[in-house]
């Protein structure tokens, strides 16, 4: 217990750094799923074909090879943010950790699209709505109330991957781990309990707040 005492600072810092690249990336790769799902049942066989294929390719990828990718590939081909290093790594991982977890929210959003009957869209069409607005005043609403627990399971799966950021120079709650148990080697069980305590407060978090969105938007049948 001491070991984790001398170490909340360290911890602390780790767990804002959790946190960061958590929020960022739920708030990027929500919006680049929307997208996603839209194309991929869009009336242009073009635009299906694309979203299919990025699903099918980043789905199916590794995410710590998404990660390489991003990381070591991004400034090759010149993208730069400027500003510190730090940051530098922390928005390409915030950028491999969306361009990743969009592929699911994008599938997420898909089973909930299927499940609006095909009537709906037929009736706003007839009513003189185009395809973007349909899915937006339509399709979109009722869908979206459909997937909040899979949308959940993304997101609290995505706050876990946040830990493979750790290997790519972005300090959050593993590498304040692995500093731990540098620091004081004789009490490793203890920093790992208090790591695993750590995310446990954010995965519980995220159910508490799914939890009351589910109830809140639930659609009584």
């Amino acid at each position: 217990m001491d070991a984790v005492l001398d170490n909340l600072g360290l911890f602390a810092s780790g767990l804002a750094g959790t946190v960061t690249l958590f929020v960022w990336s739920a708030v990027a790769s929500l919006v680049l799923g929307v997208v996603l799902a839209v194309m991929r049942v869009a009336p242009s066989p073009a635009v299906r074909a694309f979203g299919t294929a990025y699903v099918l390719t980043v789905r199916n990828t590794p995410l710590t090879v998404v990660f390489a990718l991003i990381v070591f590939g991004g400034p090759i081909l010149g993208l730069s943010v400027g500003g510190s290093v730090d940051l530098q790594y922390r928005v390409l991982a915030v950028l491999a950790l969306s361009l990743y977890t969009a592929s699911f929210v994008c599938e997420a959003l898909r089973g909930g699209i299927a499940t609006i009957p095909v009537g709906q869209a037929e009736a706003a069409r007839s009513l003189g709505l185009t395809f973007p607005q349909t899915l937006r005043h339509v399709v979109l609403p009722q869908a979206g109330r459909t997937v909040v627990p899979p949308l959940g399971s993304v997101l609290i799966a995505m706050a876990k991957n946040t830990s493979i950021a750790s290997a790519f120079n972005n300090t959050e709650l593993i590498s304040a781990m692995r500093t731990g148990i540098e620091n004081r080697g004789d009490a490793v069980i203890a920093i790992l309990v208090a790591t695993a305590v750590a995310y446990l407060l954010v995965t519980l978090t995220l159910s508490l707040v799914f939890a009351l969105v589910e109830k809140k938007v639930a659609i009584v049948r």
